[in-house]
């Protein structure tokens, strides 16, 4: 009943029909209702027996109470609606439903409480229960009173209806069998196009009803209107798309006629679409499951159902009565493309809101268009009929004619129209054409010959109607109101109106009590009227006024070719084609070099089709015959040309190139050999388009419509021409005349009709053709069908088999999918099916040849069917398949062998690029164009050389490397070699890029790949055209892969020399593999840390610390305290997973097995002990410690179990105990503690490293908590490991030779001690200017210190300034006499002001800010908590990616302001370097000049602080600036102290998210900048640190792979170098051999082989390497031992970059691995000796290609080489060159020694100035930046500066760089208060110490601030306020000279706060500027100043309470700024006055 098929050719009826077909009473079933289930029954139906054309429909009930049967308790007005149902054969009846309700009196059944359930059986599956109602007695029954109809006319059915409901209701005697009987005998309807029609059913009514003019129009009065009111126009245009690309839709209403009309409009809307699915506009309940059909659909429900069918995911839901629609997220809804989609959005606002385009008129017109609902709704259908209109405009150019007789089959070219439209891409226009609706469309509307309607016109006419609406927007709306005005025709022809009379009941009948039940109807009767009613009309009479519509020659409308979409337009210039047709001329004349010349410009042209297209046209130009037969190289370009122009096609083939290229591709051949040809199909198989079914079948109906075509010309009778016709034809295969812009040389266009117009002419004449003629015309076009299927199948054959299909290697790379023959599969489908020679054996295809023949197969069905090629036919057609396939696949065998004879033409070979010995390839190399980068703009000065890049070759991963390998594209550079490499593991960022078109490469290629890396290379490729999509992911997969490998073993380090298997983990889970495991880790951890450690338990073994007895056997275990997993069986480790409390013990009641002597001596020989011998910081007696000795090794973290990252022995002094380090170890990060790390040899001053403080451990919380168990003892709780924290600091400090001095005694030491006044005194130019000692870069954050008047001996000045602001200030200010002897301030009298100056701490600890808290001062006396500033990892790496985008850039920058200076300026990486410069300066000065310890405790103790700790011992310690001693350096601080290596360089799989961190890098650079400054001082050149910076990520050595020492240890590294150092010493009992596979804990094996395995260290290859030749060496170096401290400039000016960023050696890619230049230079050597040329001495050197310094090596290098060279010439052992070296013998040394002039002398000390202000500035810098104690936080430093900009004409200076302000105009920036002059860029960085707020805080002097500490030993002491001016020291410095003081005295000051008056002495400067005043007047120090610049008047005033004694009334003035008023008082009237004149005198 319910179906979707498609619907048939609408009836052409010129007869008449039946009003309606059956009337039918329906009412509710009483009987049923007994049983518990409420449904409808039918009571009668008439006519009884089913009329012979139109059956009864089945299941009628349903519909006429569509929310189901029910009894009711109230009445209800009668009701009216239609339903619709679909029969079999998709026709619509229409159920005309009028219900009313009758009343019934109801008797229980049976008593309520003996109710049962309804058995199962006898409950309909379909009917849904009604809820029972509470039953009166009397309730009423729902009746129905039904007409079906196929007729639309529903109000006719509705006054029909309400007349029989009238005459029953009101009982007007009428019998009701009349009305009946007439409805459905006497009442005749006419067609559409007929007249109206006018009747009366017997009631005395008048009726009249009008047909519709067009059959095909829809009919929509006002629904379409209605549905725009209901949803609005955006939910409209939705539901439109969604119903045109087939989803389901459902509408629901609480009104059933909405629904109904809903969507009668939807479909209407489609026209001229018609929808053919499901449609049911009213579902009832019953039927709601058949919502879930997977079928689209359009259907209604009533509102109170719309919960039932809320969770329906692929279904829209429209809201007709609130107005919404619901597209779920799975729904992916196509619109309508644009601009097409706003154009009818517009157009739609603009019928639906005329007053939208007025409504912002100042004078809106009085009326705007009254709408006429009707009238409305067409217009809305205008709208759509126009933008499908627009939508396929040209699709008549589309359509190709396969058949004309006996009746016309018409196929639509989908891809054409898709692909000349632009529409390719519009997800909406393809899946309108793939619909239903478009078939059925293209069925209709196809044939060329038929009757047409106003869609017809429209469609011919739009493209005129859009041209004038361009121009001119208005008549839009005119052209919209025209095309409604005829659809409105089309509903009401008739004008004039015809007045209808029709019976109504009187209002409110229906509530009549009395009603009598509808009278039974006698079936009889009603019977006999109908019969009566047909004999009187016979409906088979045709109607002789009504003449059908006359089919007519459709017109074609504009040909697509001319239907532009501007957006799409590509030009191209005649210039490109003419080119291309040159081309083609040379390769067809055999001037193959002039066609390879402009090959790549053809290339280029062939992106647009215009130019494909031509292609084709000019290449079948040149086929002559069936075949053209090509030379070698000729076919090659062609097939190249063919290849180039298919491949940016599509697989639909939308331009038509393949099509047009499919019989060049069967014509173009060349000879391999005798017999065997080879044609170029073979060579173009691999594009997606062969594989498209659509595409062979398209092209096939073209051919085919060819054909057809010449049949019917006039003039050429012969017989068509059939196999390889098309080649003949010059043109392209696509019909010239269907495509006249293909082919816009054709000359016959003019004269030659296209294949419609022949249809059309031949339909007409068709029939009056004798049926002889008609049956030969058929049986020709039959035959013409068969014979091009026989030739496409050919034509498939040829391109599907591929080439190698006989081989057997051929891999199989895709099975053909059997459903689907369009998937676009890759060429190389061929199988080996197991068997020898496949393609010799006849009965076996194999697998791809069966491939072939299902699609030929399925191809030939397809076609066949569609054409009607009769069944013989196809049948021989399937017989010929196979035969052709084996027959072809047995040809492709010997041309496949043949053409692989050929000598290749183009490819340079692939160049496999050397390798490290253990170096393997995982992935060979993939031909790939290595593209430039932006880095080539930098040789811009050079003289023009050919370009290396673009190059061609291969690219390489192996198991070290990505290496690229080949030669450049130009043809004048490819001698050379192009090689760029780097290690895998330095990849930082991979992506995938768009390659743009390269003037060198043929072609534009199909994808790219960046790859950069941390060594700044990068390495941009285009992969070739030959490398498939997969290979690309392999490659990038595998280099994942390398990149992260599952394991540390797994790195090149380890596995280059053995191969590793997958490391196997012991358990059968990964490690912590459960949340549980994960958990019991942590807390296992955290305890260690706290010093728990594991109990030995007799139940389970756990961590056990080995004694000797146990390690004795064990040869690995090198470090005695390491946690080994005791040896058990390895299902004990089951028991792991719980962990319970009692596993620990509390440490100090277990005292640590004692270590092993042997383990700690063989400890004692690593490099760093060994160091801290030569340091002497402990004797080598390792157990006698002697007591005097200050420190002691201690082997308290020999197990890390202290300190994970810390080395197994660690320098301690002596008075510290183990146990102690365990207690406090946990207050630092890490439990990383300050260790001693360096000894100054002269000042024995300690330096010292760790980590900051934590606030509090998280042990100590666990520790302290209440709940932690009884067994657990607070022992230590937070306090005791403070304290122990102190004992340490305290032991640090005496240990520091400073620390005894008396404070006085090292006063004397002016240069040598850093002391603040020393410093003054150097600092201060005996004569400079204001000006240059304001520009001293030491007077900027100190501010400058005062000296007393002008004459005199030099005081030092009051160091007031940097008083710390907190009570307990650390003792760093103690107080000096103005003459420098020493007063204490602790007993001083709080009332006194004491002078103080810095105290030189014997202990400085360089830390955070935030740290302070965690520092106690008096808990550190001596020492001295500097905060200083740093930049952390977070800013290294961003500076560092700035950096790398700088140096190697991905593309060349065109913004100026890009520019690479900028660039590097902007990455902030030279401010880093000078950050940690200044840093380590002031370590160095601390330690050298003023022998104070410094301890550095800055982040985790890992990055910063190493570097900072490295940098100062290189300055410090010349032994680290030999090659040795750098080594023992870096073992020391960067792997001894646990430099997290693994995790900076992102090596390890967990650290993917981390980013490369640069910190090692970092310390490099700055070595290489203090290596240039002090070039004599190192003994390794810069090589040497580039050489580490490199391997430092290749992961070629093993020496920086891990994280710190314990994992080494974990990996059995540290054993092997434990065993090389304790060999080199004295103890040569060591065991070095190995017994037993030892298991090492963490669960890996370490293998029997000691060595192999376990990698090389960089330093033993460079020592090898060393020991070889100088590589590493500099020349130059000459230790000077006077002056062993290297203090270097850290100006950023004096920094440079470093080359190792910047320069590359293309020749043989990075110099670092020197075993592959070593391969590479003898390659070049026996090639040369090869080729025979006489080496010439002359080399061209090129930068960036050619490694400088190994062509042109200096002299040093050169001679020695000689030397080595005769040496072997004269048949010598060549000497070691170190030897020679040290032989060479020095000039005389009187020349040599040094003359110590005074410039050196001046020079040095200079140097040291500069670094001593350097370090100076940072320390005050900490306390001002740092200074406010936790109590104060509202610190009185922080006085920002109010800048602005400053325009200065003359050069100025930078207070906060020292560099200059270039620039007249908006050089920098100006502080507004203070005159601090800055750059817009250190603006962040100026201490905010302005000066404006002085005046303020100068009130806070007056009373001093004394907090009392409560620990003890704090000292109390009054200590003033800090002022922070530098501005003021700049003022003492430069002008306590008397010309300044315009006026001075004594005044009385009234205070701020306290508004006491204290006198003072007051200096009037009218220079400054100021108004200075002091305590007295010989005080150098001014308390205070007022500007003059803020003051704003001067006044006497009254007198204020309290004045001093013998005080004037007139002598009070008062001076008012605009901040305060200050009150003076002065000694007399006359002193006021003057003082008053003289301030306005200076304000003028």
């Amino acid at each position: 009943m319910l179906s979707a098929t498609t619907p048939t050719q609408p009836h052409e009826y010129t007869e008449m029909s039946r009003l309606a077909d059956y009337f039918v009473v329906v009412g509710y079933d009483h009987e049923k209702e007994r049983g518990g289930v409420s449904s409808g029954v039918i009571l009668q139906r008439f006519p009884e027996k089913d009329w012979p054309d139109t059956p009864f429909i089945e299941g009628i009930e349903w519909f006429c109470q569509p929310q189901g049967w029910a009894l009711s308790t109230e009445r209800q007005e009668p009701r009216f609606f239609v339903s619709i149902l679909t029969d079999i054969d998709a026709n619509r009846h229409y159920c005309a439903c009028m219900c009313f309700n009758e009343t019934v009196s109801i008797v229980p059944s049976k008593p309520v409480d003996e109710e049962e359930d309804p058995v199962d059986g006898d409950s309909r599956p379909l009917v849904r229960a009604i809820p029972a109602i509470a039953h009166h007695s009397i309730m009423y029954a729902p009746k129905c009173l039904v007409l079906v109809s196929r007729l639309d006319y529903i109000e006719t059915f509705r006054n029909c209806l309400g007349i029989i409901y009238t005459v029953y209701v009101e009982n007007l005697g009428i019998p009701l069998e009349t009305l009946v009987g007439n409805i459905l005998g006497c009442i005749q309807v006419p067609p559409a196009g007929g007249p109206q029609v006018r009747f009366s059913i017997g009631a005395g009514d008048r009726q009249a009803l009008q047909p519709p003019i067009s059959p095909s129009l829809p009919i929509t009065h006002t629904s379409v209107n209605l549905l725009f009111q209901q949803l609005g126009i955006r939910n409209v245009l939705v539901l439109f798309c969604a119903v045109m690309t087939e989803h389901k839709i459902l509408f629901h209403s609480a009104s059933y006629s909405r629904l109904t009309e809903g969507c009668r409009a939807l479909t209407a809307l489609m026209y001229p679409f018609r929808y053919s699915h499901v449609y049911i506009p009213l579902l009832p309940a019953a039927l709601v499951e058949i919502l879930s059909t997977p079928t689209p659909f359009i259907m209604g429900v009533h509102s109170s159902l719309r919960h039932e069918v809320a969770e329906l995911m692929d279904v829209i839901v429209a809201d007709l009565d609130g107005g919404s629609i619901t597209v779920p997220d799975g729904v992916s809804l196509a619109l309508l493309p644009e601009p097409l989609l706003s154009q009818t959005q517009d157009a739609l606002s603009l019928v639906l809101q005329p007053e939208l385009t007025c409504a912002d008129y100042a004078f809106p017109p009085l009326a705007t268009r009254a709408p006429h609902s009707p009238m409305l709704d067409k217009e809305l259908r205008a709208v759509f009929m126009r933008t499908f209109a627009q939508l396929l405009q040209g699709y008549r150019s589309c359509l190709t004619l396969i058949r004309i007789h006996p009746k016309p089959v018409i196929t639509f070219h989908k891809a054409a129209f898709l692909g000349e439209r632009g529409l390719t891409d519009c997800d909406f226009t393809t899946r309108v054409l793939d619909c239903m609706f478009f078939t059925s469309f293209i069925a209709e509307r196809g044939p060329p010959w038929r009757p047409c309607d106003v869609w017809d016109e429209l469609y011919s006419n739009l493209s005129d109607q859009l041209k004038q609406e361009t121009q001119d927007h208005r008549i839009i709306l005119t052209h919209i109101q025209e095309l409604a005005q005829q659809l409105y025709l089309n509903e009401n022809p008739n004008p004039q109106p015809y007045v209808q009379k029709i019976l109504k009941p009187p209002e409110g009948a229906f509530a009549r009590i009395h009603q009598p039940l509808l009278p039974r109807i006698n079936s009889e009767q009603v019977q006999a009227i109908i019969d009566e009613g047909l004999a009187k009309n016979n409906l088979k009479v045709r109607l002789s006024s009504l003449r059908p519509i006359q089919p007519r020659i459709v017109p074609i409308g504009p040909h697509i070719s001319f239907v532009h979409d501007t957006r799409h337009l590509v030009s191209n210039s005649a210039r490109r084609l003419e080119v291309l047709r040159n081309c083609i001329n040379c390769i067809f004349e055999n001037k193959i070099s002039d066609a390879r010349k402009t090959f790549p410009a053809v290339l280029r042209a062939l992106k647009s089709k215009a130019a494909r297209l031509a292609l084709c046209m000019e290449l079948s130009q040149h086929v002559v015959g069936n075949k053209a037969m090509l030379e070698h190289q000729q076919f090659d370009l062609v097939v190249r040309l063919m290849n180039c122009a298919l491949q940016d096609d599509s697989s639909m083939d939308e331009h038509g190139v393949a099509a047009a290229l499919l019989p060049l591709a069967t014509a173009f051949c060349r000879k391999l050999c005798t017999g065997v040809i080879q044609f170029a199909y073979t060579c173009i198989q691999e594009h997606p388009v062969w594989q498209n079914q659509q595409f062979w079948e398209d092209a096939f109906y073209l051919d085919v419509q060819k054909d057809i075509k010449r049949l019917y010309l006039p003039g050429d009778n012969s017989p068509p021409r059939l196999i390889n016709d098309s080649i003949l034809s010059p043109i392209s295969p696509r019909d010239s005349k269907e495509f006249p812009y293909r082919d816009r040389y054709s000359i016959y266009h003019a004269q030659e009709p296209s294949a419609l117009e022949i249809a059309a002419d031949q339909m007409r004449i068709w029939p009056s053709i004798d049926p002889e003629k008609q049956k030969e015309l058929v049986n020709s076009e039959e035959s013409t069908m068969y014979s091009q299927a026989i030739h496409y199948a050919n034509r498939m054959v040829y391109l599907l088999v591929p080439l190698d299909i006989g081989s057997k290697t051929h891999r199989q790379d895709h099975i053909y999918d059997e459903e689907r023959a369009s998937n676009s599969i890759t060429n190389s489908v061929a199988s080996d099916s197991g068997d020898a020679e496949s393609g010799f054996e006849e009965t076996d295809p194999g697998e791809t040849g069966s491939a072939v023949i299902r699609m030929v197969s399925r191809f030939v069905d397809r076609v066949c069917t569609e054409g009607g090629v009769s069944a013989e036919h196809v049948r021989c057609l399937h017989q010929m398949v196979p035969g052709v396939v084996h027959m072809h696949i047995e040809t492709l065998e010997a041309v496949h062998r043949e053409s692989k004879r050929l000598p290749p033409i183009q490819k340079p070979k692939i160049l496999t690029p050397n390798m490290l010995p253990g170096e393997e390839v995982i992935m060979d190399g993939l031909r790939v164009y290595l593209l430039p980068d932006g880095r080539e703009e930098s040789s811009a000065g050079l003289p023009k050389i050919p370009p290396l890049l673009p190059a061609e070759g291969a690219i390489f991963l192996t198991n070290y490397r990505i290496v690229f390998k080949g030669i450049p594209c130009d043809p004048f550079a490819c001698e050379q070699l192009v090689v760029r490499a780097f290690p895998v593991t330095s990849l930082t960022k991979e992506k995938r890029v768009a390659v743009q078109h390269l003037a060198h490469l043929d072609q534009c290629l199909q994808e790219g790949l960046q790859l950069r890396s941390c060594t700044f290379q990068l390495i941009k490729l285009a992969f070739d055209e030959e490398v498939t999509p997969e290979n690309i992911d392999t490659l990038r997969k595998l280099v994942h892969k390398a990149r992260y490998p599952p394991h540390i073993f797994h790195h090149f380090a380890f596995n280059g020399q053995v191969l590793v298997t997958q490391t196997a983990h012991h358990k059968g889970k990964e490690k912590n593999a459960t949340l549980k495991g994960f958990a019991k880790k942590t807390l296992l951890k955290t305890a260690r840390k706290a010093g728990f450690k594991p109990k030995q338990s007799s139940k389970r073994q756990k961590y056990v610390l080995p004694n000797m007895n146990v390690i004795s056997n064990n040869k690995y275990m090198t470090s005695p305290g390491r946690m080994s997993l005791p040896i058990t069986d390895n299902n004990d480790l089951s028991h792991d997973d719980d962990l319970s409390i009692d596993d620990f013990e509390i440490p100090g009641m277990v005292t640590q097995p004692p270590t092993d002597a042997k383990t700690l001596e063989r400890l004692s020989e690593r490099s760093y002990v060994r160091d801290w011998y030569r340091l002497g910081l402990y004797s080598n007696g390792l157990h006698n410690n002697r007591r005097n000795e200050p420190f002691r090794l201690t082997s308290v973290n020999c197990a890390y179990m202290v300190c994970r990252t810390y080395p197994a022995l660690l320098i301690v002094p002596t008075s510290v105990s183990d146990e102690s380090i365990r207690r406090f170890c946990r207050l630092h990060r890490h439990s990383r503690i300050p260790v001693v790390t360096w000894r100054h040899p002269r000042t024995k001053a300690l330096l010292i490293r760790g980590a900051g403080y934590h606030g509090k451990g998280v042990m100590g919380m666990l520790k302290a908590h209440p709940t932690s168990g009884g067994n657990l003892k607070t022992t230590s709780s937070e306090t005791t490991s403070s304290l122990e924290q102190e004992k340490y600091m305290m032991a640090l400090v005496a240990a520091t030779p400073l620390s005894v001095l008396r404070q006085s005694s090292a006063w004397g030491m002016s240069d040598s001690s850093l002391s603040i006044d020393s410093l003054l005194l150097a600092a201060e130019d005996r004569n400079a200017t204001p000006e240059q000692s304001r520009r001293n870069p030491f007077n900027k954050p100190l501010g400058t210190l005062s000296s007393s008047g002008g004459k005199g001996p030099k005081n030092f000045g009051r160091w007031g300034s940097l008083k710390d602001k907190r009570h307990n200030s650390q003792a760093s200010l103690t107080s000096v006499h103005q003459r420098g002897t020493v007063r204490h301030s602790a007993d001083s009298d709080s009332g006194t002001e004491c002078v103080h100056t810095f105290h030189r701490a014997a202990l400085y600890i360089l830390g955070e800010k935030a740290h302070m808290k965690g520092v106690k001062a008096e808990s550190a006396p001596k020492s001295d908590f500097i905060p200083v500033e740093y930049y952390d990892v977070r800013h290294t790496k961003a500076a560092f990616k700035k950096l790398m985008r700088a140096c190697v850039p991905s593309s060349p920058n065109v913004e100026p302001d890009q520019s690479f200076y900028r660039l590097i300026e902007s990455s902030e990486w030279l401010q880093q370097l000078q950050n940690l410069m200044q840093l380590a300066g002031a370590v160095i000065d601390l330690m050298d000049m003023q022998g104070s310890s410094v301890a550095v405790c800055l982040e985790d103790g890992w990055d910063t602080t190493t570097t900072v700790c490295s940098v100062a011992q290189v300055c410090l310690d010349p032994h680290y600036r030999t090659i040795d001693g750098f080594r023992t350096l870096i073992e020391k601080e960067w792997l001894g102290f646990g430099h997290r290596f693994g995790h900076r360089s992102n090596l390890a799989a967990n650290s993917q998210t981390t980013n490369f961190t640069p910190t090692f890098l970092q310390f490099l650079d700055i070595v290489h900048q203090i290596q240039r400054q002090f070039p004599l001082a190192f003994e390794f050149n810069e090589y040497y640190l580039k050489f580490l910076a490199y391997h430092s990520v290749s992961c070629r050595f093993r020496t920086f792979l891990l994280d710190c020492e314990f994992d080494r240890v974990e990996c059995g590294i540290t054993a092997i170098e434990d065993k090389r150092g304790s060999l080199t010493s004295h103890h040569k009992g060591v065991d070095t051999g190995s017994d037993d596979e030892t298991i090492y804990p963490g669960g890996r094996l370490a293998g029997t082989n000691t060595g192999c395995n376990l990698g090389q260290s960089i330093f033993d290859y460079i020592e090898k390497q060393h020991a070889r030749c100088p590589l590493f060496y500099n020349f130059m170096y000459t230790p000077n031992a006077e002056n062993p401290v290297l203090r270097p400039v850290s100006h950023l000016p004096s920094l440079d970059i470093w080359q190792f960023y910047l320069e590359e050696e293309l020749a043989h890619g990075p110099a670092y691995d020197l075993e592959v230049l070593q391969q590479d230079s003898q390659q070049e050597e026996e090639a040369e000796a090869a080729d025979g040329i006489v080496k010439s001495n002359r080399k061209v050197v090129t930068q960036g290609y050619d490694g400088v310094s190994t062509m042109v090596p200096d002299q040093f290098s050169h001679l020695l080489e000689e030397i080595h060279k005769l040496e072997t010439e004269l048949g010598h052992l060549p000497q070691k060159w170190k030897v020679l070296w040290d032989k060479l013998e020095l000039p005389n040394t009187d020349s040599l020694a040094r003359h110590a002039s005074f410039s050196t002398a001046l020079v040095r000390y200079h140097g040291r100035l500069i670094h001593k202000r350097s370090t100076l500035e940072l320390l005050l810098r900490g306390k001002l930046a740092g200074g406010s104690s936790t109590g104060n936080e509202g610190s009185v430093y922080a006085h920002p500066h109010r800048f602005e900009r400053l325009d200065s004409a003359t050069p100025t200076h930078c207070d906060a760089c020292s560099g200059v302000l270039w620039g007249p105009v908006k050089a920098g920036l100006r502080c507004i208060d203070c005159g601090h002059v800055c750059h817009d860029k250190c603006a962040d960085a100026v201490p905010k110490n302005c000066t404006k707020y002085k005046a303020v805080t100068d009130n806070l002097q007056t009373h001093t601030l004394t907090r009392s500490g409560g620990d003890n030993g704090s000292v109390n002491s009054s200590i003033t306020t800090i002022q922070t001016s530098s501005q003021q020291y700049y003022e003492q410095f430069s002008s306590n000279v008397a010309e300044n003081r315009t006026h001075e005295g004594y005044l009385y000051k009234r205070g701020a706060l306290l508004k006491g008056w204290k006198q003072r002495w007051f200096v009037l400067d009218s220079i400054k500027h100021q108004l200075r005043y002091y305590d007295a007047v010989e005080d150098s120090h001014c308390k205070g100043y007022i500007d003059l610049a803020e003051v704003v008047s001067v006044t006497p005033a009254a007198p204020m309470p309290g004045p001093p004694k013998k005080t004037d009334d007139k002598s009070f003035f008062d001076l008012r700024t605009n901040r305060r008023t200050y009150n003076f008082c002065a000694a007399d009237a006359a002193t006021a006055q003057e003082w008053i004149e003289k301030v306005q005198a200076c304000l003028q």
